[in-house]
């Protein structure tokens, strides 16, 4: 691993793209760190010492910022909007006729729905920044801190406005940033932000373990965790590398002089075929329920159960409907984004077929029956993975948001396997023995 570090810097424009990517990266540390202006940075500062907000309402969204949205930074919102933004439209692509018909354009249409995530992400940093704002002005952002009020001490309709645009602005920042990143870097530019967003807070979170426990001064706990960590990173390698390949077989066709096909493939469905979207899915919806009981201010029985059942995270009711919404999108999710039907008239139209099943609609319905085969483990695998802080990381201190939990997990393997693909094949195409031996 080392030398293929070493061969991949002793490449001029390998070398060039590697230190391009980490100037980004720190450009981006940075702006996570710079407060907006109508904040009061020593009363945020004070919130973030006294008050828990790790594992609370907006754990996740903080999460994926890299801790600048609790800071309330110029980046406070990260790469959140363009998420939201991406999934959104990837999810119109299948209900509006339009945005189909521009997916099979090739490359003009995808630019053009790329533009179109631009723009949606803008909108909804807008939303997103006037709420935190709102959020940060009504002292909500900190549940138990002693100048929660005093976080905005101008609460003028000037100020308010450029908070928001100052905050809207980073993120339109952030998403420049990750497609430099795709353009002149290493390549997948936004996953690679939400990896070092993740990764910011990994000491911190494991130390904060460590000072927590009770055992040998926290190094008990401390080691158990690091045992449970790596032994879910095995897991998550297995799965998300595991797959099924189905054998395709193409006719031998004359054209002209020449013969074309007689080749054998296969399609690799992937057993976690939808990645890391159903979980986003399932923690988004849950946190509905507890934004309006907090945004409410109401003192009746729903609110307070809702409160009881949904906000700490760590209640049977919140556990089970957490992994059933983990499952169900999981299924949601690989029907609209892949299509049987679809993949069996291409086989078909290029006289491609499965040994031993007909082509067309006999095909269509094979690649049903197998992909919701391999879908349920999936589904399975991506709720235990989801409630591993809360079934065993929790009685050692660790909040829903862990490092080496659900969410972050998955990304921080996945985009580490990604980016390691992507340095491999550019140092093979150099004729060298590639990233791992």
């Amino acid at each position: 691993m080392l030398t293929a570090f070493a061969r991949a810097f002793k490449t001029p424009d390998l070398r060039k793209k590697l230190l391009f990517t980490l100037g980004i990266i720190v450009i981006y540390r940075l702006g996570a760190h710079v407060p907006i202006p109508g904040v009061s940075y020593e009363n945020v500062q004070i919130c973030l010492d006294q008050a828990n907000t790790n594992g609370g309402l907006f754990g996740l969204v903080n999460m994926f910022s890299g801790g600048a949205l609790l800071q309330i930074t110029i980046f406070a919102l990260g790469i959140m909007p363009y998420i939201t933004a991406s999934i959104i439209l990837q999810l119109l692509t299948v209900v509006i006729p339009r945005l189909e018909a521009l997916k099979k354009e090739g490359q003009s249409g995808t630019a053009k729905i790329t533009q179109y995530t631009r723009y949606l992400t803008v909108a909804l940093a807008i939303l997103q920044g006037t709420g935190l704002v709102a959020t940060a002005r009504s002292g909500a952002l900190f549940s138990s801190c002693p100048v929660r009020g005093e976080i905005v001490p101008d609460q003028s309709i000037f100020t308010t406005v450029v908070m928001v645009l100052t905050m809207t602005a980073g993120t339109a920042v952030v998403m420049w940033l990750g497609e430099l990143i795709t353009d002149r870097g290493i390549g997948n530019g936004m996953s690679i932000l939400m990896f070092i967003s993740i990764a910011a807070g990994f000491v911190g979170a494991l130390w904060a373990i460590k000072e927590q426990g009770k055992l040998a001064d926290g190094w008990i706990e401390f080691g158990i965790v690091i045992a449970v960590g790596l032994a879910m990173v095995a897991l998550v390698v297995f799965v998300e590398q595991a797959q099924r390949r189905i054998p395709v077989q193409y006719a031998k066709r004359m054209i002209g002089r020449r013969s074309y096909g007689g080749t054998s493939t296969y399609i690799p469905l992937k057993v976690n075929q939808a990645g890391i979207i159903p979980v986003i899915f399932a923690s988004s919806l849950l946190y509905i329920p507890a934004l309006v009981a907090q945004f409410s201010g109401s003192t009746s029985g729903w609110a307070r159960w809702i409160e009881a059942h949904f906000v700490k995270g760590d209640h049977p009711y919140y556990i089970a409907t957490y992994f059933v919404l983990i499952v169900f999108f999981a299924f949601f999710y690989v029907a609209i984004s892949f299509n049987p039907e679809e993949v069996a008239d291409n086989m078909k139209k290029y006289g491609g077929f499965i040994p031993g099943i007909r082509a067309g609609r006999p095909t269509a319905e094979y690649l049903s029956y197998v992909l919701n085969r391999i879908t349920w483990p999936g589904s399975l695998y991506l709720g235990l993975i989801a409630l591993v802080p809360t079934m065993a990381l929790a009685p050692l201190g660790a909040n829903q948001n862990f490092p080496f939990g659900g969410t972050s997990i998955l990304i921080i393997v996945g985009v580490g396997l990604e980016t390691v693909k992507q340095i491999e094949s550019q140092l093979q195409q150099r004729n060298y023995e590639g990233f791992l031996r």
